[in-house]
Order: C-alpha cells, then sequence, then structure tokens
C-alpha cells in the first residue's frame, strides 16, 4: 500500500511517498519537491562479521542523467564513477544521521539515494538528507532521529527556505543546516562576509522548518507501523575492561605527559602492545576489543582535565591558538607558495595561474557549466608518519578541498578584474588537526604571494567541544585527539569583518544556541589572531606577477567585429595566435582575452585585433601594404583584412602611365582615405598625403 505526506516548505510540497517502491529494502522512500525527486534506500544486514567491533555505515547518492533528460557525458554513455559533487552530497547526507544510531549497533547498513527527477530550478541534494532519514525511520533500524534538512538564503533582507539555484546565486549566505526535533546536528555553507549574529538567526530559522519535517517523518513512520528489527547488541567485555584498568591505568593517565603527537601515539602503542600480550591466554576470545578500550580511558582522562581544569592533551588553554609559523615564496617557478605552519598541522600552499581554456569544464544534470577557481587538496600518508594508499582521491580530499575552496570563493576576484583561471593546491605535509583549515590559511598567503587581488586575506580554525550533562568546554584549534575524542567538529573560516565558509558536525544528540553562540565567538577572537599573524608576514597581495606567470589581457570588441576576428573557417584567428604566440579567446559580448608567454606577445595580439576590428575613418593617413596591381591602379592593406584601391589618378601629381612606375607588391606607403562608400569600398590617394 502507497502511504504519502506533505507539508508545504518554502514555495512548493514536499512529499514523501513510501509503499510502491523497492519494496523487499528495509526501507524506501521517494521525496519529490516541485519536479524533484529523489529515491533513498536502506538495508541492514543481519549478519556480524568476525572480529567485527566497529558500525559500517555507507551512504551512496548518485545523480541518474535521465533525471534531467540527458545522455551521461563520456564515450560510453552510462554513469560510471561518482563525481565530486555526488561525493560530497553522499557525505552531506552521512554526517547528520551518523551519530544517530544506538553506540551498541553494529549491524552494517547501507544506504543508497537516487535522483530520480531534477528540474534544474530547486536545488536537490537536500532532498537526499531527508530521504535517507525517512527511509531509516520507516525500517525499524534502531535509528534516533527522523532528521530534517533545508537550506537556507537570504535576499534583500529576508530569510528564503530552499532556495532556487538562482536565488542561491544572489544570495550573501547559502547554508545547509540538518537536525532533529531538539536540535541541530549538521551546519554546511558558505557566505558573504556574514556575521557571527547573522549565523545564529540562519540557523534558527532552519531549525524552524527542521521541526516540522521531522514530525512528518514521523507521521509516516507511524502509518507505516513496521516493527523494529531485533539486532545483538555490541557488549564489550567488562572484564577485560576491568582488568586494563588495574594494570594499566596509571600508564594511561601518564600519557599526558606527553605534548608531542607521535610520542604520545607511540606511548599509547606500548600499552595497547603489552596488554594484548599479557592478556592474550586469558581473554582469547576479545583481546581484540583492548585497543578500544585503552582508547577509550584515555579520552576519558582526556576530558576530564578539560572540563575540571581547562588543561588539554597538548599542554593549551581552552583559548590557545597553537604557534604559528609561515614561509612564503619557497617554489622559485610556481606562481605562488607558501607554507602554513601551525602546531604539528603543515600545509604547503601553491598557486598555479592559467588561461581562459583552462577553466575547469562541469556537465552533470544541472546542465553545463565551469569553474575558474578550484582548491585541491592532497593529504599523504607521511603526513601522519604512516604507509598507506597514496596518488588517489578519496572522499576526504574531495571535501576538505571543497570546503577550502568554498571559504575563499567570496575573495577572489572577478574575471573583468583578473581573467586568470586560478588553480590552488594544498599539500598536507604534517598533521595533527585542523589540515583543511591549514588550508585556508596557507591558500590565502599564496594568493598573496602570486599576486592575485583578493578583496581580503582569509584564515580558518576548528572548533570543539567536550560536554557531559549541562557542563561543557568549548576549544579553539583542536588537535587531532580532540577531534576524535570530542563531541564537535565545527571549522568555520573568514576575513576580518565577517564569516565565509563554515561546517558543523555534531557527534551527540545536537547543541544548544548558547553553545553555537559561544563556539562562533570564540572562533572569531582565534581567527583574528591567526590574520594578524598572517598581515604581518604579507600584508597586501604582491604588485607583479612571477615572471613565469602567462600574460593576459582582456579587451572588448564590438561585437559585430567577432566574425572579422575569427575568419573564414577560422582562419583570422588561427593566424594571429601563429604569428603572435598568445591564445585568443572570444566571448559573445565582443570581451576578448589574450593569453601569453610574454608581456610583448599579448601586445602583438591587441594591436592585431584592434586593426581587425578598426573603423576606416575618411581623411586619416594609413600606412599599409601594395597587395594587388591593376592598369587601373593598386590594392593596398591599410588594416588586416582591409584592402583599398588607389586609382592611377591617385598615384602622383603629375600623369603616371604604368601603376609598377610607381609601386610594386609589398611596397609599404603611407596613404589617405578620400572615400569609403555604403558598400564598404574604399578610395585611397598617394598624392594627398602631406
Amino acid at each position: 500500500m502507497s502511504i504519502e505526506l506533505s507539508l508545504e516548505v518554502g514555495r512548493e510540497k514536499l512529499s514523501f511517498n513510501t509503499g510502491y517502491l523497492a519494496k523487499q529494502a528495509d526501507g524506501a522512500v521517494a521525496v519529490s519537491y516541485g519536479e524533484v525527486v529523489v529515491f533513498a534506500s536502506v538495508v541492514m544486514s543481519h549478519e556480524l562479521k568476525e572480529g567485527q567491533d566497529f558500525f559500517p555505515l555507507t551512504v551512496d547518492y548518485r545523480e541518474k542523467s535521465y533525471a534531467a533528460g540527458k545522455f551521461p557525458g563520456g564515450f560510453i554513455k552510462r554513469e560510471s564513477r561518482p563525481s565530486d559533487k555526488e561525493v560530497l552530497t553522499s557525505r552531506l547526507t552521512d554526517r547528520p544521521i551518523r551519530p544517530l544510531f544506538p553506540a551498541d549497533f553494529i549491524n552494517e547498513v547501507q544506504i543508497i539515494i537516487y535522483v530520480l527527477s531534477a528540474d534544474r530550478t530547486n536545488q536537490h541534494d537536500i532532498f537526499s538528507i531527508n530521504a535517507a532519514s525517512a527511509a531509516l525511520a520507516i525500517s525499524g533500524i534502531p535509528f534516533q532521529g527522523p532528521v530534517g534538512a533545508v537550506r537556507v538564503g537570504r535576499l534583500n533582507g529576508e530569510w528564503i527556505v530552499n532556495p532556487t539555484f538562482s536565488e542561491s546565486d544572489e544570495s550573501d549566505i547559502d547554508l545547509v543546516v540538518a537536525g532533529t526535533k531538539k536540535a541541530v546536528t549538521m551546519i554546511e555553507g558558505s557566505s558573504k562576509n556574514v556575521s557571527e549574529d547573522d549565523m545564529i538567526d540562519a540557523v534558527e530559522f532552519a531549525h524552524k522548518h527542521i521541526v516540522r519535517i521531522c514530525e512528518t517523518q514521523e507521521e509516516l513512520a507511524k502509518a507505516v507501523n513496521r516493527p523494529p528489527i531485533t539486532y545483538t547488541p555490541f557488549v564489550p567485555d567488562d572484564k577485560l575492561r576491568s582488568e586494563i584498568k588495574g594494570r594499566y591505568l596509571p600508564d594511561i593517565d601518564r600519557l599526558s605527559e606527553h605534548k608531542i603527537k607521535h610520542i604520545r601515539e607511540n606511548a599509547k602503542s606500548d600499552i595497547i602492545d603489552r596488554a594484548k600480550k599479557e592478556l592474550a591466554e586469558a581473554f582469547p576470545d576479545t583481546i581484540g576489543q583492548a585497543s578500544g578500550i585503552i582508547d577509550e580511558l584515555d579520552g576519558e582522562f582526556v576530558r576530564k582535565r578539560i572540563l575540571e581544569s581547562g588543561s588539554r592533551a597538548d599542554g593549551r588553554g581552552l583559548r590557545d591558538i597553537r604557534p604559528i609559523d609561515i614561509m612564503l615564496g619557497i617554489l622559485p617557478r610556481a606562481h605562488g607558495s607558501a607554507v602554513f605552519t601551525r602546531g604539528e598541522t603543515q600545509s604547503l600552499g601553491i598557486t598555479t595561474l592559467g588561461s581562459v581554456d583552462d577553466v575547469q569544464r562541469m556537465d552533470d544534470i544541472e546542465g553545463e557549466g565551469s569553474k575558474s577557481f578550484m582548491l585541491h587538496y592532497h593529504f599523504p600518508p607521511f603526513s601522519v608518519g604512516e604507509t598507506g594508499r597514496h596518488g588517489g582521491v578519496g572522499r576526504r580530499e574531495i571535501g576538505h578541498g571543497m570546503l577550502a575552496e568554498r571559504a575563499l570563493e567570496y575573495v577572489i576576484p572577478g574575471n573583468k578584474d583578473f581573467p586568470y583561471t586560478i588553480r590552488q593546491v594544498s599539500e598536507i605535509l604534517e598533521s595533527n588537526g585542523s589540515s583543511s583549515m591549514a588550508s585556508v590559511c596557507s591558500a590565502s598567503l599564496s594568493l598573496y604571494n602570486a599576486g592575485v587581488p583578493l578583496k581580503a586575506a582569509v584564515a580558518g580554525i576548528a572548533m570543539g567541544l567536550v560536554m557531559e550533562g549541562d557542563k561543557y568546554a568549548v576549544l579553539s584549534d583542536i588537535i587531532g585527539l580532540e577531534d576524535h575524542l570530542g563531541d564537535m567538529d565545527f571549522k568555520v573560516t573568514g576575513t576580518e569583518n565577517g564569516i565565509t565558509a563554515f561546517q558543523m558536525d555534531i557527534k551527540i544528540q545536537g547543541i544548544t544556541p548558547a553553545i553555537m553562540r559561544a563556539a562562533l565567538d570564540q572562533a572569531k577572537e582565534g581567527r583574528l589572531h591567526i590574520l594578524s599573524i598572517m598581515n604581518k608576514v604579507q600584508p597586501m597581495p604582491e604588485k607583479q606577477l612571477s615572471p613565469y606567470a602567462p600574460k593576459m589581457k582582456t579587451i572588448m570588441i564590438n561585437p559585430e567585429k567577432i566574425g572579422a576576428v575569427i575568419g573564414p573557417g577560422g582562419k583570422t584567428i588561427r593566424q594571429i595566435i601563429e604569428e603572435t604566440g598568445s591564445d585568443v579567446n572570444v566571448e559573445d559580448d565582443g570581451s576578448v582575452t589574450l593569453t601569453g608567454p610574454t608581456q610583448k606577445s599579448v601586445e602583438m595580439a591587441e594591436e592585431y585585433i584592434r586593426a581587425i576590428t578598426e573603423e576606416v575613418e575618411v581623411n586619416r593617413i594609413y600606412e599599409g601594404t601594395v597587395r594587388r596591381l591593376f592598369e587601373f591602379g593598386a590594392m593596398v592593406e591599410i588594416l588586416p583584412g582591409k584592402e583599398g584601391l588607389i586609382h592611377i589618378s591617385k598615384l602622383a601629381n603629375q600623369r603616371v602611365n604604368k601603376v609598377e612606375d610607381v609601386v610594386k607588391i609589398g611596397d609599404r606607403v603611407r596613404v589617405k582615405v578620400i572615400k569609403v562608400d555604403d558598400r564598404g569600398r574604399i578610395d585611397l590617394s598617394l598624392k594627398d598625403v602631406d
């Protein structure tokens, strides 16, 4: 039996439908909004793998080309590996859902989401969260949701829910908020220098709609009335835990003496190795839990010290920022470079400037597009002192790179002011937390070093939270251990004047507005501290681009002259490129971008194009080349592709018997334009030149 429930959200009706599609899945729901249809299925494995002690949740979001009435791109006309956008949306869906499963639940759960219909008006990524949550809510799988999600924008000072693509482009904030009826569990988005107060207002506005979406999902689950699925709870070995506490607790407590990451980790590994060796005989079936137990006990010590004394694992206070070191221009052939080191986290930022032809082309169900600024994040295993897979791009690289890219988008100059394609790379050379935020800082410095005229410098900081009951502590600039053992990871980036990007993930049931306010205020304090250091080292963009950067200039021509620049079959534009060594990109509005290896090559191309597009003026003197001879006169090219006739009577003041007596093919001559008729024919004179 098909069941459908709906509610009004923004300008459209948000509908949840189940009971018709994919009836063999544990839960399946189709969410529709306008002409968008997003389908989610969820299935739980009833068998545990031997030795399994963790919760394997996978979320796989895919956009089907047929959803927009398109063929997939590429040689093989079928969907293949997920795009960056699909990976990012998978992560977006996973993050608010994952914390809401019981701690003792470790059965594998797989969520598969398809975009079945896309209207190119409404943004469909947020409906992935709603569909996945609804599928879980009706499935009987243990889930402490439901979760609702909306996108928030602001136009003309008014908050709007679920803005269209075009509305988001015009909005000064683009915020995805997810949460339960009680609290917000995830925030992600970008903005154009908005204030902390605006952020709070946007989140509170979003949560009002989230509550209604969650209530509708609860009604749907009640209507389906599926009994809870039974599972075998994961029960840690209490006897093993007690034995480890009795033997190794003082050693675990002394881990706090080690402030350096690798020394601390080595000391903890030694305790784990000893426990596994010394207790293996007594606990042969559960000794694999030793690592998790020791990690948990260590976490209890770390959290207790933070809450009771404000003392952190590396010795800092709650608001303290790790020591910062900056080096600029360390790569001589790169167009810009900077090393940003904060504590034991280090990012090498590299800027490369390219032409219009270097833009990243995109083709998905939303249509074709391109972007001229991109940031790529690399996290090699040596950055954490490990061996491992190297060279591929995983979900972490895509997610962290996009967050840093969003952080800087607002300050990147427009193409008219700076017509370069910009590729920014962050090579993480060392990591102990907040590597994505270090990437923002190194990128901002590298772009300044490259001479890119940013609107302002941008810095990023990651905030953490430790909470027990009503007592909590907000941590500035968290390290990896605090991220792992803490209750929140809240990344905030911005300039001196406001926020440019944010990402908040909660590991508990949610946080109060008071905690969010405290985190934002503390983040601002830390961000301004970091910016002050960055500005001391590189306060402004370099005045000159690297000598190895391509030279570029944009000029405007009459759109009616575009055909003349291109020429028949592209002959003219190819000639310009061959003769000057500069690339030429012509837009429909008459803008022409010239890119060459030297300033001289660009200037030559500009001269060529201006000559082609120049209007011939009567009474003006031109220097031209004799191209053809006739009995009655000579044809002279006065501008590229534009020839005029010197009648034999206009060659000299005296009578001329033969044209060849005065001029020959190839001669450079100064001539005067005496007439341009209504058909564009040009009459020239040699004798009237003073």
